[in-house]
């Protein structure tokens, strides 16, 4: 039970969780990187009407690339997180990068994942796991660590800021908290995990919520604050709005499993299936109601969409694939721009219509072009 109360954190906290975790599968290839620099560097490959670059990091290749952000008042100073405790630094808008140390979150016996970062005018915050939030009033040039309660149902693998020390973080459990005092303390906006809130409707028809394992596959926010996650197995997905008291289960109308979900700029909905599958929900808000579109995957999965406008989005996934539509989605091309890159794609991040990161594993990041 989440209780609506305000949730102190503890001053002192001894962390339990095993840091090993299996990270995101790879290709079987390797890439060989002939620039050895210790600043990131961006270089184009040539193909014509490019849209995106490589831009090389001073990191390990194994580093799973996971969030990236900018400071609204000045989006030539950005960061970027990662697996293996990774956190990079941009002051020149992200064609080079550098890594960030932040003393608190050097602790000896953890290796951080990174999960996600969110900026609202100077003040910023991070959090990973085992579980860490960091956060920043200064725009990113100090962080500080705040503690959590160690009774934190499930893992933080999202953060939103929202206003002056105000910020929203989801867990993998489904339990959403917000607060309005810097983290001091957080307030819970939802009654119940997930999984609580299965065990009451497991009657009431969501096929493969008795199997449910408690935690979710994906979790994606729209800009008025509603919610879509993916189930752990894909078996289903959830949704829920500000004011609810519980997440809502739907069945998924596809035969296939999902593999992730979230918003198009107009305020409806996208859904990819494993195998490579895309779906468009019919209209804008939440519904059950899909229309599948043709894409050219090659076969790879499809793993993430982001939306540059309400007309052009992009699309990408396993070795190196990326789509593009032009026309709010209902039809789409291949951009052979990764091709030759040996990586998984994973997340496509618009800061703005200028300005846009595809992010992958083994240290592979793109950034647009135009």
């Amino acid at each position: 039970m989440i209780t609506n109360t305000w949730i102190r954190h503890k001053r002192n906290i001894h962390y339990t969780t095993s840091t090993s975790e299996a990270e995101p599968p790879k290709d079987g290839f390797s890439l060989s990187i002939h620039h050895q620099h210790f600043l990131g560097s961006s270089e184009t490959s040539l193909t014509p009407n490019n849209h995106w670059e490589r831009v090389y990091l001073p990191i390990d290749p194994g580093v799973v690339l996971l969030d990236i952000a900018f400071v609204p008042d000045n989006l030539q100073h950005g960061f970027l997180l990662g697996t293996r405790q990774t956190i990079l630094e941009t002051k020149d808008g992200g064609d080079t990068w550098v890594p960030r140390s932040i003393p608190s979150a050097e602790e000896e016996d953890f290796n951080y994942r990174f999960n996600s970062i969110s900026f609202k005018g100077k003040e910023g915050w991070i959090v990973g796991k085992p579980a860490i939030l960091l956060y920043t009033s200064d725009a990113g040039e100090t962080w500080q660590r705040i503690p959590l309660s160690a009774q934190l149902p499930g893992d933080i693998v999202y953060i939103k800021a929202t206003g002056e020390k105000s910020a929203e973080m989801v867990t993998d459990q489904g339990a959403i908290y917000i607060t309005s005092n810097g983290g001091y303390n957080w307030k819970a906006a939802v009654q119940e995990t997930v999984s609580a809130t299965l065990n009451r409707t497991v009657s009431s028809g969501i096929s493969g919520a008795s199997y449910y394992t408690g935690t979710f596959n994906t979790v994606n926010r729209s800009p008025d604050g509603r919610y879509v996650a993916v189930s752990s197995r894909g078996n289903f997905y959830l949704t829920w709005e500000p004011g609810q008291p519980f997440w809502q289960p739907h069945n998924r109308a596809i035969a296939r499993r999902i593999q992730n979900m979230g918003w198009r700029a107009d305020g409806g909905l996208w859904l990819l299936v494993r195998g490579g599958g895309l779906y468009l929900s019919k209209g804008t808000g939440i519904t059950e109601d899909f229309e599948e579109v043709a894409v050219q995957s090659r076969g790879f999965g499809i793993l993430d969409v982001g939306y540059r406008s309400e007309d052009e989005a992009w699309a990408a996934g396993g070795s190196g694939v990326l789509l593009r539509t032009t026309n709010g989605g209902k039809t789409w091309i291949r951009d052979k721009a990764a091709d030759n890159i040996a990586a998984n794609l994973y997340s496509v991040k618009f800061i703005n219509d200028r300005k846009g990161f595809v992010l992958g594993n083994d240290g592979v990041l793109l950034r647009f072009l135009g």
